[in-house]
């Protein structure tokens, strides 16, 4: 259902907090520009914990106004199933094409609870779902054995893998087959994912580098593996900064760089400073005097 390279757009705002739609219009447009197959708003990257639901579902709209007939998806992530089934339905009656869904952000919930969120969620908004495992960042673990066990529900028809361990990808297809649509979360781990079968790819660093991001994608899906690690070499040091929990300010301080946009976060996040951001600077200043020369596709 869902393949490609889908970003996680980042959050735009004025000086005075408020959501800066101008500039995301501008932004997210150049991602579809570049050949993205989707828009997802509002993950840990987009601070979607930091908006108000109201603001979720105004940048939700945005994101499908630029998509067009290419999908938007809204993240859920409440801590509380009571407002993440709130949301969900939100987004439906928004008009998004579906959802991204993280288990409670808050509680550690146990097999058993997580199966149920996640079944509540999906019948909240009875849209398409892409689940998103990322033990590490989340704590709860969105297992094989959870996928198997959801794989009776038709809604749920995508995984964003980011348990940080590339043998999940494996052990996913070789359980469940083409059953889900396999995406991978994590920016340096992304040649190595879909070197093993991933289909799509959930990325951060291409808000500021998409034409790059879209070489890659679109080279291993032509079996020009080559040609995409040659790429890939180059782009690592940069799809690191994407594995921090300084994430959001190292990807917007890429942006601000290299397409132009703002830093501006909200509190409690602060833009970076100090030796934090000279080597963050470094790495994206470094790869912008260094761009590759891209390929051409037929």
């Amino acid at each position: 259902m869902w393949q490609g390279v889908i970003p996680a757009v980042s959050t735009k705002f004025n000086e005075d907090g408020s959501l800066d739609m101008g500039e995301m219009e501008r932004c997210f447009g150049l991602q579809m520009e570049a050949g993205c197959d989707g828009l997802i708003a509002c993950g840990s990257l987009g601070e979607g914990p930091m908006l108000t639901h109201d603001e979720r579902i105004a940048v939700l709209r945005l994101a499908k106004q630029v998509t067009g007939a290419k999908p938007a998806l809204l993240t859920v992530a409440e801590a509380g199933t009571r407002e993440a089934c709130a949301l969900a339905e939100k987004a439906a009656k928004a008009g998004a094409d579906g959802l991204m869904v993280v288990p409670s952000t808050i509680y550690h919930s146990n097999h058993r609870e997580t199966i149920a969120t996640l079944r509540a969620i999906a019948a909240a908004g009875d849209l398409p779902v892409m689940l998103y495992s990322n033990r590490l960042a989340y704590r709860v673990d969105v297992t094989t054995d959870m996928l198997e066990e959801l794989a009776d529900d038709a809604r749920f028809v995508a995984v964003k893998e980011s348990s940080d361990d590339i043998r999940r990808s494996t052990e996913i297809i070789n359980r469940l087959g083409q059953r889900y649509d396999l995406f991978t979360g994590v920016d340096n781990l992304a040649f190595e994912a879909l070197a093993v079968g991933a289909v799509g790819w959930v990325a951060g660093l291409v808000l500021a580098f998409p034409k790059e991001t879209v070489a890659i994608y679109r080279l291993m899906k032509e079996g020009r593996q080559a040609e995409a690690l040659s790429i890939y070499r180059w782009f690592r040091p940069l799809l690191d900064l994407d594995v921090s929990s300084y994430l959001v300010q190292n990807i917007k301080l890429a942006e601000a760089l290299a397409i132009g946009s703002t830093e501006r976060v909200r509190a409690p996040r602060l833009p970076l400073e100090g030796e934090q951001r000279t080597r963050a600077e470094r790495i994206i200043r470094a790869a912008m005097e260094t761009r590759p020369k891209l390929p051409s596709f037929g």
